[in-house]
């Protein structure tokens, strides 16, 4: 009780308890909000920490001196350690040396102006390991009123690893637009604007997209506009690739050529999005095109002066060849028969002119096969066949000089992929070369063995003096025969070019192994074929081999059409010989015509060379006029190119001789004419 203090009364005392009582429920009541306070500031702080360790990038805090203070959990990480071990550590530890002054530059900018700082900084684990961060800073103040950088460190490895892709990629695409010749650019949907995307100018004012189909006015002729319109507009509807060859405009003013190619980009549901296209320019290659047509036309031009040239040649050579040839084969049949002095001088004038017939032969087949004019008839061939013909060709050559000869037999059909007449003169020509440089009583071996794949090969074996190193490096030379030119054997050395060539036309190859003192193997090669032989010439065949028979038989005419006057007499001769035949001649095509229409022949015999129309245009009238239509006109020429042959026959000719004249072919060919004549003559009598 203090001095001098007034106790209090019951009342006042009761009042004094209860304010005391409420005072300390106040109290309690104060310190239990504190509490919550204090339990709910633990819980924000626990969470912050949480948040600030789990985040997906590091945030630290770095002294005014460099030295780490505080980081999270995802910085450890990032660094290859632990929070505890980067207390205290200075952050440049971290920093890739070469990027350190990258670092202390932006971190005295921040200090300096306050203002937020960013960098990308090649950082180190604490293993050695490269990343590269994103490090992004503010400053501020700690507790004790100290500076401090706040910073975020993020890994942005994969990023720059893609930027360094793309931008590899964007050297690759420039690099190879650079080399490329093509100029890429880019097309609205429908085709109304265009948007080069190259520096490059092929285009007439392509530095500028151009919109509403203004750009055609601008880098198109207007006469392209509508071709390419039409081509444009079949790909917009069908959303398929443009392509196409144009001119276009360049920026001088001139014309020049491109071919344009663009793709459709298409969205999700098939619509059309845009077109990326290329252009390239071209007037080069349309340049080298017009060039090459006209050079074309220039060697075409000049193989057909060839052409002329060798038919014109072959005519001149052969007309005096018929007459002396077919005057000698005359002589030589003729009754009475010639004496032994007679019979020797005309051997000799045979001989001499079947060898000039066959070097004007090769010489022309050489020159036809090199100008590129002449064409194969390619079909299945029966070797077997082939082989067989040229047997008895060749044989009674081989037996008269003592050469045995040898063939293989097929125990199956075997036919190659050929020109059947081609293949019979290689052959023949490897074999007649065979037997004429064969020992005495040598041989000749003719053998096949399967060659490369599909293919058979033809070899010819004989058992001659054989060729040096230095002879088989001249061989398939024209008109070298390899020192045999002042031999007994005739030859011109063209022969062996020949095959060559033809071989080689057909696809195959030839060639020979050859050893002194013992002998020669040439060979060729062709594509075998599984497809049936034709049946070539069955009816001729059939025709020739009936047996005619000239007594009491109908008398039969035939016309010949012909202005050479030896060529005349020689078939006069001829035909006297056959008593069944009446021969009327001409000496030119309009006597020839009036002759036929007015006597209407069994056969007409018509040279092509003629004064005044040509024997070709004179069959053609004749095969017009239906009095004269059904008479069969066999071509008697000198021109014995193969494309002279082959024109005439296409041209309506029956059959095709050539001059000089072999007598029992004409004569086998005028019978097989006459057979036919009667038949349509009978037909058309019923």
């Amino acid at each position: 009780m203090l001095e001098n203090s007034k106790p209090l009364s019951p009342k006042e005392a009761r009042q004094t308890l209860h304010d005391l009582q409420v005072h300390q429920i106040e109290l309690e009541m104060q310190n239990e909000e504190l509490r919550d306070a204090q339990v709910a500031l633990d819980f924000e702080r626990a969470r912050y920490f949480d948040l600030y360790d789990l985040a997906p990038v590091g945030y630290c805090t770095i002294s005014e001196q460099g030295l780490i203070k505080q980081a999270n959990l995802t910085v450890a990480s990032l660094l290859g350690t632990t929070r505890s071990e980067l207390f205290k550590q200075r952050w440049t530890r971290f920093i890739q040396k070469e990027d350190a002054d990258l670092y202390y530059l932006h971190r005295k900018k921040l200090l300096e102006s306050g203002e937020p700082q960013s960098c990308e900084l090649r950082m180190v684990k604490k293993d050695g390991m490269q990343f590269w961060g994103h490090w992004a800073a503010t400053v501020a103040h700690d507790s004790n009123g100290e500076l401090e950088l706040r910073a975020v460190l993020s890994d942005i490895t994969e990023r720059k690893l893609a930027e360094a892709a793309l931008r590899e990629t964007e050297r690759n695409y420039r690099a190879l637009a650079d080399a490329s010749l093509e100029i890429p650019y880019r097309m609205s949907a429908d085709w109304s604007t265009l948007l080069p995307l190259d520096g490059r100018e092929l285009f007439a004012n392509s530095d500028r997209p151009l919109a509403d189909w203004a750009w055609m006015d601008y880098h198109l002729p207007r006469d392209e506009h509508a071709r390419i319109r039409q081509t444009v507009s079949e790909a917009i509807a069908h959303k398929k690739l443009f392509e196409m060859e144009h001119r276009v405009l360049r920026p001088d003013g001139s014309t020049a050529w491109v071919r344009s190619r663009a793709v459709p980009i298409l969205d999700d549901n098939e619509g059309l999005v845009e077109w990326f296209g290329a252009a390239s320019d071209i007037t080069e290659r349309k340049r080298i095109e017009q060039e090459l047509i006209k050079t074309t036309a220039v060697a075409d031009k000049a193989n057909r002066a060839k052409s002329e040239f060798l038919s014109s040649m072959s005519h001149e050579l052969r007309t005096p060849l018929n007459a002396i040839l077919g005057f000698a084969q005359l002589i030589e049949a003729g009754s009475p028969p010639p004496t032994p002095t007679q019979k020797r001088n005309v051997d000799y004038i045979l001989k001499a002119g079947w060898y000039l017939l066959a070097l004007v032969n090769e010489i022309l087949d050489l020159a036809v096969i090199e100008s590129g004019t002449h064409s194969l008839s390619m079909e299945a061939v029966s070797l077997d066949e082939v082989m067989r013909e040229c047997q008895a060709m060749l044989e009674p050559q081989a037996r008269t000089r003592g050469i045995r000869m040898s063939f293989p037999r097929f125990d199956a059909p075997c036919h190659i992929n050929a020109d059947r007449k081609r293949v019979k003169q290689v052959l023949s020509n490897l074999l007649s070369n065979a037997i004429k440089y064969n020992r005495p009583d040598g041989s000749v071996i003719v053998d096949w063995v399967p060659g490369t794949a599909g293919r058979i090969r033809i070899s010819v074996a004989d058992a001659g003096d054989g060729l040096s190193a230095g002879k088989l490096a001249q061989l398939f030379q024209p008109f070298n025969r390899l020192g045999k030119e002042t031999g007994a054997e005739q030859g011109t050395g063209i022969g062996l070019v020949v095959s060559k060539r033809v071989v080689e036309m057909m696809g195959g190859t030839i060639g020979v192994q050859s050893t002194v003192g013992k002998g020669s193997v040439f060979w060729f090669e062709l594509d075998l074929t599984t497809d049936p032989p034709l049946v070539a010439g069955a009816v001729q065949a059939a025709a020739v081999a009936l047996a005619p028979d000239y007594i009491d038989t109908p008398m039969r005419t035939l016309l010949y059409v012909e202005d050479n006057p030896a060529n005349l007499a020689l078939v006069e001769e001829i035909i006297a010989r056959r008593p069944d035949i009446h021969l009327l001649t001409a000496t030119d095509g309009d006597s020839g015509i009036a002759i036929a229409r007015a006597v209407r022949p069994d056969v007409i015999l018509m040279d092509i060379n003629l004064p005044g129309i040509s024997g070709v245009e004179a069959m053609k009238i004749l095969s017009e006029d239906p009095a004269t239509a059904h008479i069969p006109v066999i071509a008697l020429s000198a021109n014995a190119i193969a494309s002279d042959i082959e024109y005439a026959l296409r041209a309506g000719f029956y059959r095709y001789l050539t001059k000089p004249i072999k007598i029992n072919a004409f004569m086998d060919t005028l019978d097989i004419a006459l057979e036919f004549s009667l038949s349509t003559a009978s037909r058309t009598s019923k």
